[in-house]
């Protein structure tokens, strides 16, 4: 028999063991609950959750509308993009393949260390893209060597592409990279191609261009690797916008602007081999690339000019060329800009990033006179006979106020004042108006105020008054202010696009139109109300306008048209800049030309045509160009001339002889 102790061991033992049973009963009992509970009651939940992590949906991008010209012609579309891609579990030595590949298709140093890079950051079966944007012959070469490039394959898409660059540029705009600052929550803008509106109609159109993204399921295994792709829905395609722009008048006023009073010569010509050798470095740098070269009449090489033109309908409003020089080209944005590029745009002084046609901001010099006479004629303070004595200068307190010509105009009336451009007479109207009617006649032209275009960025100018200049300066305003406004220069700054409608509500009957780039299927001749200006004003200045090209002494009468071409009027513009210090005097600099290129005058011209019956209003400003009767004007009469060439309306075609004589005369 067993001890009393032994017993009680064994029956603490049995006790121990009971519980542990009990234990492994409870826990197997209630695994077998669960089990049950997940594979029998909830049986049809976890089928759907498998069915759901086994198809994914994909989203597809949709297809971006296109920006087209007046005549259908696209400044914007879609073409394929043929891009190279790598998978790492697919080849043994990643590195190796990007060699090879380098040795058939060129690959950048910098996107092979990006590859090395982004595949260890991935898993192995997703693929990272080396190269897009390639040619269908180096597509084609990379096929053929696919047998010797482990991982690598090739993949279409969709890019942006604009195929007149730099000529539309500040039109159109561009698209690029979706940035953080702009993601919304909406799935597509993380899709890693998406690219979306940055400047111009592609940033102010961009959600109706974008259209609606499309869907797919795709069969993923456990690790989320495709399996197979099903058929889905394709989404809706972004409608197309298109511009009131012609192109082709578009490309020839942005060849005639930066041309300016150069003629452009092939680089192998003698002549152009001849300035090469006489050129500085740096002037040849600015040449490049050297297709072709500006030689003046000096046979120098010179730079392309920089500046804007605008060309608009003057019943519609809508602008048939909006032109701001130098451009970029907006495929760089699109592709990829390296630093490098990004940096030179941003250095380069002549800004080809900004508009100047609606966002530069320039004083407008004579152009702005004729605003004066109406000013003054609408409100009793002159006569189309009022006459006024030019000696060269006017006094006014110990103040002299001088005349771009010297020696004076003589005794001149209202339209004679308009066409020789003399500053005595505007300085005589601004003593008898004061600012006030002056800025209030500039708000009815257009001037100093946001004409809402379809583009970003506009600026409004600066039309002067007591209250602003109390309100931005503390100052009161003095009455020689408003003689240095009169002739468009102090305070007052106004931009090309304000000056071409400025000059279509001159001509077209004194109606309030306003530019528009973006064409409207409706007729809004008649819908644009009146100015409020006397019929027979506006004639006085549109014969005034007239006079400047046509008559004996107008400061742009050399460039009077020929017998088959019609007749253009309009007014010469130069805005001064700096003017010449006794310094600069003392070391021999005594003319605008040579000085540096940004201390230099301003040329403008705004113009029409035909005088007779006016239709197209054109406003150029040649960025530092000197006089506006030797720079802009002749520039303007072309592009006008072009204009009637293409769009010649119920009259005859015209010649499309361009004119090259400089004018004489200042303006």
């Amino acid at each position: 028999m067993l001890k009393a102790s032994e017993q009680d061991a064994q029956r603490m033992f049995t006790r121990r063991a009971l519980f542990l049973a009990s234990g492994q009963l409870a826990l197997v009992g209630a695994l077998g609950a669960r089990l049950y509970y997940l594979q029998v009651v909830e049986a049809d939940r976890y089928a759907l959750l498998s069915r759901d992590n086994q198809f994914n949906l994909e989203l597809l991008p949709p297809i971006r509308g296109r920006i087209l010209d007046a005549n259908g012609v696209p400044l914007a579309d879609n073409q394929d993009n043929f891009r190279v891609e790598i998978v790492r579990e697919q080849t043994a030595d990643v590195a190796a393949t990007l060699g090879a590949l380098s040795s058939i298709i060129e690959v950048p140093e910098w996107e092979v260390r990006r590859v090395l890079k982004e595949v260890k950051r991935k898993r192995a079966f997703v693929p990272v893209t080396v190269v897009e944007n390639l040619s269908r012959e180096e597509i084609a070469r990379v096929a053929v060597n696919a047998p010797y490039l482990p991982g690598v394959r090739i993949e279409v898409g969709r890019s942006r592409r604009y195929p007149f660059a730099d000529i539309a540029v500040h039109c159109t705009g561009y698209v690029a990279a979706v940035s953080e600052s702009e993601l919304t929550g909406d799935p597509v803008l993380e899709l890693p191609d998406f690219r979306i509106g940055k400047s111009g109609i592609e940033k102010i159109y961009d959600l109706s261009m974008r259209g609606s993204a499309g869907q797919r399921q795709v069969e993923v295994n456990a690790l989320g690797r495709i399996i197979r792709k099903l058929p889905g829905d394709d989404g809706e395609p972004g409608r197309d916008v298109r511009l009131s722009i012609d192109i082709n008048l578009q490309r020839f006023a942005g060849e005639r602007l930066s041309r300016g009073t150069a003629e452009r010569i092939p680089v192998d010509d003698p002549r152009a081999q001849t300035a090469l050798e006489q050129a500085p470095p740096e002037v040849v740098a600015a040449s490049e690339p050297l297709d072709t070269v500006l030689i003046n009449a000096d046979g120098r090489i010179v730079e392309a000019e920089s500046g804007a033109a605008v060309v608009m309908d003057v019943h519609t409003g809508e602008l048939k060329a909006l032109v701001s020089i130098p451009g970029f080209d907006p495929n760089l944005f699109n592709r990829g800009l390296s630093a490098k590029d990004w940096e030179g745009l941003l250095s380069n002084p002549r800004s080809p990033l900004t508009n100047k046609a609606i966002a530069g901001q320039y004083p407008p010099g004579s152009t702005f006179k004729m605003l004066v006479c109406l000013a003054a004629l609408d409100s009793d303070l002159a006569t189309p006979d009022t006459r006024f004595f030019c000696p060269g200068h006017l006094e006014l307190g110990d103040t002299r106020f001088h005349c771009w010509k010297r020696p004076g105009h003589g005794s001149l009336n209202m339209k004679s004042a308009v066409e020789e451009s003399c500053d005595v007479y505007f300085y005589e109207l601004a003593k008898r108006l004061g600012i006030d009617r002056i800025e209030a006649m500039a708000k009815r032209l257009g001037l100093g105020t946001m004409l809402d275009i379809d583009l970003p960025g506009e600026r409004r100018g600066l039309i002067p008054s007591r209250e602003w200049k109390m309100a931005t300066r503390g100052e009161p305003w003095h009455r020689g202010e408003s003689l240095v406004a009169a002739i468009g220069q102090g305070f007052v700054l106004t931009t090309p696009l304000q000056l071409a409608t400025m000059t279509a509500r001159l001509v077209n009957g004194g109606r309030a139109v306003v530019p528009r780039l973006v064409r409207d299927p409706v007729d809004r001749q008649a819908s644009f109300p009146s100015i409020g200006v006397d019929a027979r004003d506006l004639d006085l200045m549109r014969d005034a306008m007239s006079a400047v090209i046509n008559g004996e002494r107008g400061t742009a009468r050399r460039l009077k048209t020929g017998k088959d071409q019609p007749t253009v009027g309009g007014k010469t513009g130069t805005s001064q800049v700096r003017r010449i210090t006794m310094a600069q005097r003392a070391a021999g600099i005594l003319k605008y030309e040579d000085q540096p290129w940004r201390d230099r005058d301003h040329a403008l011209f705004v113009g029409f045509a035909p005088v007779e019956a006016p239709r197209f209003a054109v406003a150029v400003v040649v960025e530092h160009g000197g006089g506006g009767s030797s720079k802009a004007a002749p520039i303007a009469v072309d592009i006008l001339l072009e204009t009637l060439r293409i769009d010649p309306g119920p009259s005859a075609p015209l010649s499309a002889a361009p004119l090259n004589s400089a004018p004489a005369g200042r303006g």
